[in-house]
């Protein structure tokens, strides 16, 4: 390429995210950028983005974006030979799930997840010893060996209609103790559920949002349900990052705060230069492992490859594609 259509096609690609990336932090990744579109190329591969990673990914390199949820179903449809996560472990895992004949690469085996490690397979079959012929309605932020101990999976998305479509009075509901509370008041269903958080919703407090009101007049505030009850209260709305994002497009608040990882409202600011974001900023240290530079390694190197043992990754894969046909 020469020099003259690198710059334009730099440019363009700036025109996307200049009001959330300074001007002097650009320069620094236009190799990356040449290189990832080249590789993409040579190795018929795509990037899927979760909403969390930052603009220059989100943006820029990402073929296909959105929450779990989304990412879940978009996988499906890939007919790239090579998937690239740009996401953490467990999203990579559930690709796999349904890409069994695909490569699937993560650029950091470090991107893993507070609620992921909060329970093994081994904790949910003691689950099901104590409390017998109730179905497990697992959140898709686990690992494919709890997956293939569950009934049906779910997103923050559509955790509320996955566990009213099961028809029984009491459900066991892992790992995210938050999400599990906030969808029993939201359903009237008794809910088992796993001192599982997310890092970054549980440091959100209800005296934070009060305090982001008084300073913000008039500020609509958004929530996710990985966050405590008391602070959904708080919130005008509560739902998964598409859901948030959604809500911003179709109503068009003047000014609004989600309270979800910060990398979120950047993404959703771009598309959005007529709104005022207000940003406390929790950071995810797992999704901000992955970056323009280990996204060029992936494909350069064809690393990290995910694998998932096949007397596993087919129970796995029943709980998913439960969760998608509903």
């Amino acid at each position: 390429m020469s020099a003259a259509l690198a710059l334009d096609r730099s440019a363009q690609l700036y025109s996307r995210v200049r009001r959330v990336i300074p001007p002097i932090e650009w320069p620094a990744f236009s190799d990356d950028f040449d290189a990832i579109l080249a590789l993409k190329h040579e190795r018929n591969a795509v990037v899927l983005a979760h909403n969390y990673m930052t603009p220059e990914i989100f943006h820029c390199v990402a073929d296909i974006v959105g929450d779990s949820l989304a990412l879940a179903r978009e996988a499906q449809k890939v007919e790239a030979d090579v998937i690239v996560m740009a996401g953490v472990h467990f999203m990579a895992e559930t690709t796999k799930l349904l890409n069994p004949a695909k490569t699937v690469l993560i650029p950091d085996l470090r991107a893993g997840c507070s609620l992921a490690s909060s329970i093994t397979a081994a904790d949910v079959r003691l689950l099901r010893e104590k409390y017998p012929g109730r179905p497990v309605v697992t959140y898709v932020n686990t690992s494919a060996d709890v997956k293939a101990e569950s009934d049906i999976c779910c997103t923050s998305g559509n955790a509320k209609k996955i566990v009213e479509s099961l028809g029984v009075p009491e459900v066991i509901m892992i790992p995210d103790q938050y999400l599990a509370a906030n969808v029993a008041r939201e359903t009237g269903v008794k809910i088992i559920s796993w001192a599982g958080a997310c890092e970054v919703h549980e440091r959100f407090t209800a005296r934070q949002i009060r305090a982001l009101r008084a300073e913000n007049p008039g500020v609509v505030v958004l929530a996710h349900p990985e966050c405590p009850p008391d602070v959904v209260d708080e919130a005008d709305f509560a739902g998964s990052t598409a859901a948030m994002s959604d809500y911003v497009t179709n109503r068009q608040p003047a000014r609004v705060v989600l309270i979800t990882e910060c990398s979120m409202a950047d993404n959703v600011a771009v598309l959005h230069p007529n709104i005022d974001f207000v940003r406390p900023c929790n950071l995810c240290p797992h999704m901000k492992r992955i970056s323009l530079a280990n996204i060029r390694g992936a494909l350069e190197t064809m690393q990290h490859e995910v694998t998932i043992d096949p007397a596993v990754a087919g129970r796995a894969r029943r709980a998913v594609e439960r969760m998608l046909a509903v």
